[in-house]
């Protein structure tokens, strides 16, 4: 962002200097890309020919934190119709330690069909009280209402949805629960458990489901049993799924959505093995969070055949706001 109370007097840039108007966009343009404050630092001298320290750098960048919290300050809708939530892993300096940071992300789908990031927490720790805190900052921000909740198995999470938005449903990530199941199956067996497990999550209704479940426990329950467990023990938050029609099915089966926003913050991460503060990492993934939504120009495939299914799946909760 430009400096518009001409506030900034850099000390090291020769003041005349030509061709500099737009430097501070450049770093942050740079610093976006994933690139470190060294290297932005070598890139300047070399672009420019005058020097602009490590340091200096990181300061232009931390000229972007009002912005980051007005952002994460802003009004929302009203509703959501889908809200993926997910975490992504950091490793952070504080203190003089190394320690672990997981980067929570929230990501919309409006009753329009289009996608918004609508908040990035990070902290060290999941739990019902940490996600009740983040389902109330999202309440305070203006939502009052979401259909479905899409998440992975992330600690407490159901039990703060429950206290925070009651007539929520909260739809575990059919995907992520096959995973998790393939942790507790050989190699050899994976492809056969896993076509197996189709026959379950392609079933037209949830009593085909539990039908096609048993038949695979029979099959595979006494030499796997930790993988059949994982699904008895979740099956009240897999169960939303066999309700619902192929449109939004296509929507929940996955948490694409985020695993490819996270794909795009990774890509900007790589080089960093290591966060010097949890300011460097809020900056990186805000900046990488603005250029992916830049991005999202389009609303869902077929998104007024979805919507009429969540109308009649959840009568009165939309009419009222499209």
């Amino acid at each position: 962002p430009r400096d518009r109370k001409g506030e900034f007097k850099p000390q090291i840039i020769p003041k005349y200097q030509r061709n500099v108007s737009g430097i501070e966009e450049k770093v942050i343009a740079l610093y976006a890309r994933g690139m470190s404050t060294r290297d932005i630092s070598e890139q300047i001298e070399e672009l420019y020919g005058f020097s602009l320290s490590p340091e200096m750098v990181s300061k232009i960048t931390d000229r972007i934190a009002p912005e980051i919290k007005e952002w994460q300050q802003r009004p929302l809708e009203p509703i959501y119709t889908f809200v993926f939530m997910d975490a992504i892993h950091y490793k952070v300096r504080d203190e003089g330690r190394i320690v672990n940071r997981a980067a929570y992300v929230v990501l919309g789908v409006t009753a329009e069909g289009s996608k918004d990031i609508l908040g990035i927490w990070i902290g060290d720790n999941e739990s019902s009280k940490f996600w009740l805190g983040v389902l109330n900052d999202l309440k305070n921000r203006g939502v009052q209402d979401v259909l479905i909740f899409c998440v992975d198995g992330l600690t407490g999470i159901k039990e703060a949805i429950n206290a925070a938005y009651p007539k929520a449903e909260v739809q575990r990530c059919i995907i992520h629960q096959l995973r998790n199941s393939f942790k507790y199956v050989p190699f050899k067996d994976i492809k056969a458990f896993s076509n197996d497990f189709k026959e379950v999550y392609r079933a037209i209704n949830e009593e085909v489901a539990l039908e096609k479940f048993c038949e695979l426990k029979s099959k595979w329950g006494k030499e796997y049993p930790y993988a059949i467990r994982s699904w008895e023990n979740n099956w009240d938050v897999i169960s939303p799924f066999f309700k619902f029609p192929e449109e939004i099915r296509r929507i929940i089966y996955t948490t694409n959505i985020i695993e490819g926003l996270h794909r795009q913050y990774r890509k900007v991460t790589k080089t960093k093995t290591m966060f010097p503060s949890d300011n460097s990492l809020e900056k990186m993934l805000y900046l990488a969070s603005m250029n992916v939504v830049k991005k999202w120009t389009q609303r869902y495939k077929n998104w007024d055949r979805v919507l009429s299914q969540l109308m009649i799946q959840y009568p009165g909760r939309l009419e009222n706001y499209i």
